[in-house]
Formats: structure tokens, sequence, C-alpha cells
């Protein structure tokens, strides 16, 4: 059966488990042996592309690259045919797209015979899920993501993509999920990763003050208030989220032992200030590290170790 890796939501217990085991256990540099990854980019990424490409070739493939100008999905051709052309000379395509409903035209079209990996959607970013599990995991359970359970993890700014996809994987290990954003920038329910939906172990709470959502924290995680595709709106998200801002104040709500998260670009003086971002209680660059492992892991799965 062919197996994707779309969103966090729609993987099993168990299959998102075998996952986070593939991605720290030793491996065999033969698993893509003369294999190729096709690497789809219609938005830019320098951690996704260098995590990608490496992880690929660390198990024996190739990767091959191809950006928006050279495809123009849905503007040159259709995603279905890019698909299709695609599923004709590769086994598993990585793709960052717009819309995420791509991805989903995608499988159809091929019917099966092409591997999708999301590396970043409108509505998930499950690669930098695992990553950033992995990472807490790390610092605080010796790296078994089945201890973290009871963990206060506090997100504070804009809920994007990554937020969603997070609070998903977080929540089904039995951690608790508190989401600090004005109303205009909260989570809501719907979508293809929907953390309002999860049975798991773990509570989900919004409220619309950072303070509120910090005190107590034991992670403290927050994104770039000017995503792609917004930067028209810079300067009334910044007026919007000025009290959101992750600096040493704020900082001083949470947990004596609380480190500090951000997925990276980060607008130094917007979201974070650089006394947080480069002080003592940042894992901002251990998270760039297992975004490599993170797609191991995944790379692992899809070829069926697990």
């Amino acid at each position: 059966m062919t197996r994707h890796f779309m969103t966090i939501e729609e993987l099993s217990n168990a299959e998102l488990a075998a996952i986070y085991t593939l991605a720290t256990s030793p491996f065999d540099d033969e698993t893509l042996k003369g294999q190729g990854v096709a690497l789809i980019f219609e938005r830019p990424s320098l951690r996704t592309r260098a995590s990608s490409s490496s992880a690929v070739h660390e198990l024996g493939g190739y990767a091959t690259f191809f950006n928006d100008e050279e495809i123009g999905i849905d503007s040159r051709e259709s995603a279905e045919d890019v698909g299709r052309t695609i599923a004709e000379m590769y086994a598993i395509a990585a793709l960052r797209v717009r819309d995420h409903e791509v991805l989903e035209r995608m499988r159809r079209a091929t019917k099966e015979r092409l591997s999708l990996i999301n590396l970043l959607s409108n509505e998930a970013h499950p690669t930098e899920a695992v990553a950033d599990v992995l990472k807490i995991a790390e610092e605080f359970s010796k790296g078994d993501v089945a201890g973290l359970a009871g963990l206060e993890v506090a997100y504070v700014g804009d809920a994007t993509n990554v937020t969603r996809s997070l609070a998903v994987a977080l929540l089904r290990l039995g951690v608790n999920v508190t989401v600090g954003a004005p109303s205009a920038y909260q989570l809501s329910p719907g979508g293809a990763e929907d953390p309002f939906a999860v049975k798991g172990l773990g509570s989900l709470r919004l409220c619309d003050r950072a303070d509120e959502a910090v005190r107590g924290a034991d992670v403290v995680y927050t994104d770039a208030w000017v995503s792609m595709g917004f930067e028209e709106e810079s300067a009334r998200r910044r007026h919007d989220l000025a009290s959101f801002q992750v600096n040493k104040k704020l900082m001083g709500l949470a947990k004596d032992r609380a480190i500090v998260m951000h997925c990276l670009p980060a607008h130094r003086g917007d979201e974070v200030t650089d006394e947080v971002l480069d002080g003592e209680q940042s894992r901002v660059w251990g998270q760039v590290f297992h975004r490599r492992t993170a797609m191991i892991g995944v790379l692992r799965w899809i070829k069926g170790e697990l």
C-alpha cells in the first residue's frame, strides 16, 4: 500500500510512533539506493530544502529540485498533470504548496502510484511538527516521545499551519497546549489539520493574552507575524500582535527551565527579541538539526521500514 505523509491528523498513533522511532534509530544508507525524490517548491525555504535533500542523500537516494517557475502548478499545467508526470519518473514527491488541496488532487490523480510528503501547505506543516516533538522529547524526556504527557506548551502570536500540526502532534502525546493570540489570529475548528478534533490525552486551551498563555509553561513557541503571502499586511500585523512578542519579561512568567522554540525564519525584533532567540533558553538550532532527523524518519516510514 502506498504511504503518504500529508498531515499529522490522518496518521494513527502507531504510525506516528514508527516515524519518531525511525527518525532517531540507526539507518541503512541504501534505503533509497538508486531512487529519486522530487522536491517541488511553490514556496521557498532554506531549512526545508536543506533537510529534505540531505536526508534523501543520507538514505542513498538522489533529490531533484523543481521551483514554482519551472512547474507552475495550475498556471502552466494542472496539479493533476504535474502529479501524473512526476509519477512516471519518481516514487516519492515532497512538496511545499500554497493550497493543501493540491496535495489531495495529486493523490487522486496518481491513483496511489506516488507517495506524497507535505513539506508545508496553508493548512499543515507536519514535518516541522515531527522535528519539534523530537526536540522537545530530547529536552524533557531523554528522547522518549511517549514520556511527554503532562508537559505545558504555550504558542503565542499568529496561530498558523505550524501551530495546527504541532498542536495535533502534542495533544496526541498527552501534552497540554495553550494558544495565546488575538481573536483574528487564533485557531479555529476545521480543515485538514484540526486540533479541535483530536481525541488525545492533552488539553487545548485558547486565550487572547500572551502572559496568560505563557504563565507556567515548559515550552514557549512562536512564529513569524508576517508569513509568506501576507507581506501587504505587515504594518497591521505588527500593530495587532505587538503585545505577543516573546521577550525576557514574557519568559519570566514561564517555568525556570522553560525553553524557547521558533520554526524560523525569525523576524528579530518582531515576534521575538535577539536577547531571547540567542539566549540560553533558545533551542531553535536544535529544531533545525531535527528537521533532517524528521525527514529521515518520514522517508524510512514511507519505504515501509516499520
